[in-house]
């Protein structure tokens, strides 16, 4: 299937789905891989368009007997083309305080049948759950990447059933899939990084949907990402990719639930007896493919459960990486430059802030007076921020207890360093320095709530 690209006079699909409500019935005609269809004039209200009113009358006149001959063509006078143009971010401002029921609705209301939900599979069925308490028809599309779980397709078609509509599929291009299995094998992005999978089986199937839409609907939140969401307004023009009418500008987002936290999403889910994925009661929040999601355990940031192998700065695919830009992409990165102005966290009288000399002095020592543990961490980093309350309460809890807590900044410079000698894999890095060891014992468990960590200690003091 493929999603149903409309504009005013057509729509170009593999094959048509309707709109939402049973109420909006489409005429359409098939012409091989084309559909026409016919449907009411949606007013455009993207960021800027242009319609031509300039039309020439009488280009070449006819000759009448009884008049004398016109001296010069007559032609209408020229038009300048009309612009409509609607400025999304005092919009953004005027709908900062919105419910999100009622920002849905605006966007629908705009829209009409131009805009589509997003709909991964996860708690932004929540999404669709406002989109039909407006009353307004809608449409959904899902990226199908071939890897997901078992439970989400079927959660996929719960959702079909329970609100009677038909979920608009996108699916990766065939041969690429075939050229990335074949040259690289199932599971190449353990070894080098998700990237490329994400743009093979989802940035690029996102790419053909969106040049069918004017606008689409995503269920990004603030505190779903602090290090590259926190600043996500509730609509804006897509900074990344293209809709209908092609070029930067074309495409407006809608993120109605900005504002909204997670728990609150849930109570709502909740209260309404809305279906959820059943992977959700198996410890799963934030849910993609199958190979690259899992669940996460207390003390983890809800995104942690995505592509876990790899250093917080990759935790996004590739759909939303508008989010990323000026300082907060730098520290995404881990650019010492764009990380210095990030405020530092693990900040507690209980706990010692080593230097690279501090902590190179610390590892070479055989016989230590006391044992250490430390925290290799970026202040950039949501999973480092996670755990931050976590690792305060363990520096508290060991106060006077005969072992030192401390932490030391590895991001930047001290990176490789932290790498070589430091057994850095990811940020955070938990490492032991016991009393009569040199070499310091890593905490491979991702459980880090205070418990855990104790737990951590006591075996080892």
């Amino acid at each position: 299937m493929a999603l149903a690209v409309s504009s005013s006079s057509k729509v170009i699909s593999g094959s048509g789905f309707p709109l939402s409500s049973s109420s909006s019935e489409i005429k359409v005609s098939q012409i091989g891989s084309f559909r026409l269809l016919d449907r009411p004039h949606v007013a455009n209200t993207t960021l800027s368009q242009r319609r031509s009113f300039v039309k020439p009358v009488n280009a070449e006149p006819k000759w009448i007997d009884s008049t004398v001959p016109l001296a010069a063509t007559v032609v209408a006078p020229e038009v300048e083309a009309e612009v409509v143009e609607e400025d999304f971010e005092q919009l953004a401002k005027e709908l900062q305080d919105a419910s999100p029921l009622e920002i849905m609705d605006k966007a629908l209301e705009k829209f009409g049948n131009d805009i589509a939900i997003a709909f991964s599979g996860a708690e932004d069925v929540a999404l669709i759950e406002y989109a039909h308490l407006t009353g307004r028809p809608f449409r959904v599309f899902s990226l199908d990447t071939g890897r997901l779980n078992p439970e989400t397709y079927k959660f996929f078609d719960t959702v079909e059933k329970h609100y009677g509509i038909r979920i608009e599929y996108m699916f990766p291009d065939a041969v690429e899939v075939q050229g990335l299995v074949r040259s690289k094998g199932l599971f190449s992005f353990y070894e080098d990084g998700h990237q490329e999978c994400c743009r093979v089986r989802k940035v690029r199937p996102l790419r053909r949907a969106l040049k069918g839409l004017r606008a689409w609907i995503t269920g990004q939140r603030k505190d779903q990402s602090p290090g590259t969401r926190s600043e996500v307004p509730v609509v804006q023009v897509d900074p990344v990719f293209e809709g209908l009418e092609g070029g930067v500008g074309s495409l407006v987002k809608w993120n109605p639930v900005a504002n909204v936290k997670g728990n609150d999403i849930w109570n709502f889910l909740r209260a309404l007896e809305v279906p959820v994925n059943s992977l959700h009661s198996q410890g799963y929040i934030s849910i993609g493919c199958e190979p690259c999601t899992r669940p996460v355990l207390p003390g983890q940031h809800e995104r942690e459960g995505r592509w876990w192998w790899e250093d917080a700065k990759a935790k996004e695919c590739g759909l939303h990486k508008g989010n990323l830009k000026g300082d907060n992409a730098a520290q995404v990165n881990g650019n010492e430059n764009g990380a210095s102005a990030v405020n530092d966290i693990f900040n507690s009288q209980n706990l010692v802030n080593l230097t690279r000399t501090g902590v190179e002095n610390l590892a070479r020592m055989v016989n230590r007076q006391e044992p250490w543990i430390v925290v290799l961490y970026a202040p950039w980093c949501q999973f480092c921020q996670a755990m931050e309350g976590s690792y305060l309460e363990l520096a508290d809890n060991l106060a006077g207890s005969g072992v030192k807590v401390g932490k030391f900044r590895a991001d930047g410079d001290q990176k490789e360093y932290a790498k070589q000698e430091l057994q850095l894999g990811s940020f955070p890095t938990i490492l032991f320095f016991p009393k009569h060891a040199s070499k310091p014992i890593k905490y491979t468990s991702e459980k880090r709530d205070v418990d855990s960590l104790m737990a951590f200690v006591n075996a080892l003091r």
